[in-house]
């Protein structure tokens, strides 16, 4: 099987059982991403369509971490670089917006259209896999409330993609 063919059948059957848990009443539920060296959690409520970052197009005077415009399904979505953003990645000044990935549509109840860029899928996640982390001294931000521990041990950091949506830093996009 090769590599297209694999991400495809990954992307229908993440789709599938996104589809399902939304039909599905839970305590809470999450698309498990990676960015850089992070794991990120994604409420399920707040995402949407999933897709290949193949075409990313260049904005103009925009902040590094807007990777650019992609057009999901006829509409305009413009693209952050959730890494840059997150500080997990240096931004490439100069070089085409980074292709690859997968971009992760923000749900249309959200009124934004944005999707996130990230480097990898890692699956849905529900708070029975997890155990909720005692908050730290360190502040967080508001779109990043909590942390979670996973199997191996793996930390992840919850999203709240509508306090993201709603940050100073995420609505000034002009450089």
């Amino acid at each position: 099987m090769s590599n297209k063919e694999a991400l495809r059948e990954l992307q229908l059957r993440l789709a599938s059982r996104l589809q399902a848990a939304r039909e599905q009443p839970r305590e809470a539920g999450w698309l498990a991403v990676e960015c850089g060296s992070a794991g990120l959690l994604l409420p399920l409520g707040q995402a949407g369509e999933i897709q290949s970052a193949s075409v990313v197009t260049p904005v103009p005077h925009a902040v590094p971490w807007l990777a650019g415009v992609a057009n999901v399904r006829g509409q305009l979505h413009a693209v952050l670089d959730l890494a840059v953003f997150l500080g997990l990645r240096e931004p490439q000044p100069g070089v085409a917006p980074r292709t690859g990935g997968q971009l992760v549509v923000l749900n249309q109840s959200m009124r934004v259209n944005c999707a996130l860029l990230i480097d990898r899928l890692a699956g849905l996640r529900d708070s029975e896999q997890l155990q909720r982390l005692p908050e730290g001294d360190t502040p967080r931000p508001a779109f990043a409330p909590r942390q979670w521990r996973g199997a191996q041990d793996r930390v992840w950091d919850e999203l709240d993609l509508s306090a993201l949506v709603h940050d100073p830093l995420f609505l000034d996009v002009a450089a």
